[in-house]
């Protein structure tokens, strides 16, 4: 489908698209939910080749400055992963780069290229869809891709010591970069309540080539190639940062979507061993939409599946030796084998082609989050985490095939093929969710829609379902054993409550996060205060609560208490939404294991 692509430093998206058809939809978009126009800051900026200096181990990098950011795009933190480097864990530089020229667009890790069916849906939905994070459309993308962008005051020194946020973008382990994500408004916030941060973003590698797993990769040692990709990146701050102005000793680490699963996985990586050369790489971490993913092995049999699928189409299912042919191949043939396979908006959705895995042979990721986890072996840092109110309504729009209650039960029993009592276990859960489509569903999602905006007989309730076991009441689960070793802090997100089909739906909290919309003025204002502070001071609340904020408690079981941010104020919501199925859920931890 059609994609807005940047048009200046400060904005995401562009006005324009390259199909008359879209630009239709886009004002149709404009007119039907307002609250949504992402509107143009500024104009385009035209970055210069001399600007900001910074020298660090391995050189010279000049950025360029604007409305008093600096900005540095594309440092590279590692050897490209090219040739036999290919499917390998990253690697450190080891020699000078020289000086670089850190502007411009920098290069993204290679996408999978999802696409949605779009026809069958009203024009507003489509084009709300077109803004999504899961499905920009990114540009020159490309293996020589582990870089980091780098966006600080412009008054920052090497003796500053500002804190720092540390951001993994989302897109289902199958896309994203950090191209599409522009720090300033948030630094820029920083300044204006005096505490003043850097943001720094990773790239990192995706689908086949950062997640690609089986029984060879294991016996390499070379698994979970996108995780190390941003422990690396960890590393380099943790030596790096200091000579930009920040301080190594307070990082936060935040992520969307599939960045959030993945800040969870650095919590549990090495046993909970978050150390570098002795120090701690972060201190805090955010958790937007995603935490404790049950997962299979890396060499499950769909995982292996995987695999099988992506050496065969590569040409390599007859050599002595697959992995040596799967990095001699040429480019463009090996990505069109790893995406060959169902992407997420493929009728597999949310069961995923691409994921991190555990490995048991090596200790860097060696088991499923969740069971890690519930054993206390984790990251003992604060915590935010929190979810959109409506999670699963993306995710179910290809399933308009699935119509009956014993069709649900199938199609989700399948998402967990190492489980011998599955089908059983997922009727149970599905129980939970009443299927009642003339009566207005009142377990569907949108939620609190009545009969309104259920496309298809089982539409709602499965994006109930999906929303609750991959996000929604596992986030609940997973704050049941945080909260008893650390400080968590959680939320729940119902502006976009109203929105056709979607609700508050996955990802759109990426325009309020990251400032890209003037219109949903007052939980834009209060995420990035709750954020800023948190990085500062690791408590939200740290910079007092004017309005729109109100106090943000702590969640304990006792008192789990949710910020829920409304589309025009703030209030308290009691987590305890949709209790049968929480409790189904947290008493088969493992059952649910993709």
């Amino acid at each position: 489908m059609a994609s807005l692509k940047p048009r200046c430093p400060h904005c995401r998206f562009d006005h324009s698209t390259t199909s008359s058809h879209y630009s239709t939809k886009m004002l149709r978009l404009f007119s039907l939910l307002p609250l949504l126009a992402i509107p143009v800051i500024g104009a385009p900026t035209v970055e210069r080749t001399t600007g900001p200096s910074v020298t660090i181990a391995n050189g010279t990098v000049i950025g360029s400055t604007a409305a008093g950011i600096d900005s540095f795009k594309g440092i590279p933190f590692a050897q490209p992963p090219v040739g036999n480097l290919r499917l390998r864990a990253p690697q450190s530089i080891k020699k000078s780069f020289g000086t670089i020229n850190a502007v411009g667009v920098p290069t993204s890790c290679p996408q999978f290229n999802s696409q949605t069916n779009t026809s069958s849906l009203p024009q507003d939905v489509a084009a709300l869809l077109v803004d999504s994070p899961l499905v920009q459309t990114v540009t020159g993308a490309g293996e020589d891709c582990l870089t980091l962008n780098i966006q600080r005051p412009s008054t920052a020194t090497s003796s500053s010591k500002l804190p720092v946020l540390f951001w993994i973008y989302g897109g289902g382990f199958e896309s994203g970069s950090t191209q599409i994500y522009d720090g300033s408004i948030l630094v820029e916030k920083s300044i204006s309540l005096g505490k003043p941060i850097i943001y720094v973003a990773v790239n990192y590698r995706l689908g086949g080539f950062g997640f690609l797993a089986g029984k060879d990769l294991a016996k390499e040692g070379n698994t979970n190639l996108g995780l190390r990709d941003q422990r690396l990146g960890m590393q380099w701050v943790a030596e790096n940062i200091a000579a930009f102005g920040g301080d190594p000793n307070k990082v936060t680490i935040w992520g969307e979507s599939a960045g959030s699963i993945s800040v969870f996985d650095h919590l549990v990586i090495n046993g909970g061993d978050n150390t570098y050369k002795g120090k701690p790489l972060f201190r805090g971490a955010i958790m937007d939409s995603g935490t404790a993913i049950p997962t299979d092995q890396v060499t499950a049999p769909q995982a292996q599946a995987i695999y099988q699928t992506v050496v065969n189409n590569a040409g390599c299912g007859g050599a002595s030796n697959k992995l040596t042919c799967l990095r001699s191949t040429d480019y463009e043939t090996y990505l069109n084998a790893v995406n060959s396979v169902p992407g997420i908006f493929s009728y597999r959705s949310l069961d995923l082609s691409y994921l991190p895995r555990p490995d048991s042979g090596n200790r860097f990721f060696s088991a499923s989050p969740e069971t890690v986890a519930t054993t206390g072996k984790f990251a003992k840092v604060p915590m935010i985490i929190g979810d959109q109110e409506d999670e699963g309504t993306l995710f179910s729009l290809v399933l308009s095939n699935v119509t009956t209650n014993q069709q649900v039960i199938d199609y989700l029993a399948s998402y967990f093929p190492n489980n011998p009592t599955a089908e059983t276990d997922v009727t149970g859960l599905v129980a939970n969710y009443p299927d009642e489509p003339l009566l207005g569903q009142p377990s569907g999602s949108p939620f609190r829609t009545g009969s309104l905006n259920n496309i298809f007989p089982q539409y709602k309730r499965l994006a109930a379902i999906l929303g609750d076991v991959t996000f929604t009441l596992t986030r609940r689960v997973a704050l049941t054993f945080l909260s008893k070793k650390v400080k968590v802090w959680s939320y729940l997100n119902t502006y976009l409550y109203g929105t056709s089909i979607l609700g508050t739906l996955h990802g759109s909290d990426i325009l309020v996060s990251y400032g890209y919309t003037t219109n949903l003025v007052p939980p834009a204002a209060a995420v990035q205060q709750y954020y800023i502070a948190f990085v500062n001071n690791l408590d939200p609340n740290s910079l007092g609560t004017p309005a729109p904020l109100i106090p943000w408690p702590q969640w304990t079981s006792s008192n789990p208490q949710l910020v829920n941010f409304e589309a025009t104020q703030l209030s308290y919501l009691t987590d305890d939404f949709r209790s049968g199925a929480f409790n189904y859920i947290s008493s088969k931890p493992s059952a649910f294991r993709v």
